[in-house]
């Protein structure tokens, strides 16, 4: 009786700024399914019952606005002064996030798929690594995110600077990755180093079926 076909469960994180999105773009293109945590997130946020209900009764009336979506600035502006209040939003979304995640992996492997990716900045600190098969961390140098940022967003470099002293240490990412890839180069030379992870991983996910 033939193995039935498992699903490679790939995570793709890295610190804003390093390219992550580009790189799972890539993947994209090559055929890989991808999901995103963030839109995920927001999804629950926005329309999960019980989530909308345990973020009003944490953070206020105020958490969303009078059509019903939640207020990103007002729910930024509580979580990022606050460690605590942000852990407790963390306990009521990413449990949220990694089941739907793991619903939407099982529905590619119905549909026959050899590997599914998900994007998320924060697979380290919501646990996602647990439900994952191999992480793939995406660094770059500091100048090179922060300009990266700068151009993207219009913002200033001292906005950026803050917000990545917010997110965990890349050393941290690195040092718990299973591939790395430096994204300081040109998008040529990131789609040759994606293309290389996309062969490995074909024999992985064969490996695993």
């Amino acid at each position: 009786m033939a193995n039935k076909r498992r699903l490679l469960r790939i995570g793709v994180t890295g610190g804003i700024g390093s390219g992550k999105s580009e790189v799972c773009r890539i993947f994209e293109q090559l055929g890989v399914p991808v999901l995103s945590a963030d839109t995920i997130a927001k999804e629950i946020s926005n329309y999960d019952p019980r989530a909308k209900q345990l973020l009003v009764g944490l953070l206020g009336s105020q958490t969303y606005t009078a059509d019903g979506a939640l207020d990103r600035t007002y729910v930024a502006s509580k979580v990022f002064t606050n460690k605590a209040i942000q852990k407790k939003v963390n306990a009521i979304i990413h449990p949220r996030v990694e089941e739907e995640v793991e619903r939407r992996f099982s529905e590619m492997e119905k549909k026959g798929a050899r590997m599914g990716i998900v994007e998320a900045a924060l697979i380290y600190e919501a646990g996602l690594d647990r439900v994952l098969d191999v992480v793939v961390v995406v660094d770059a140098s500091r100048e090179t995110r922060v300009d990266r940022v700068v151009r993207r967003d219009g913002t200033t470099a001292s906005d950026v600077e803050k917000r990545m002293n917010a997110q965990l240490h890349p050393k941290t990412k690195l040092k718990n990755a299973d591939y790395v890839i430096h994204n300081d180069g040109t998008v040529n030379g990131l789609e040759q180093k994606v293309r290389f992870l996309y062969s490995v991983f074909q024999h992985l996910s064969v490996s695993t079926s």
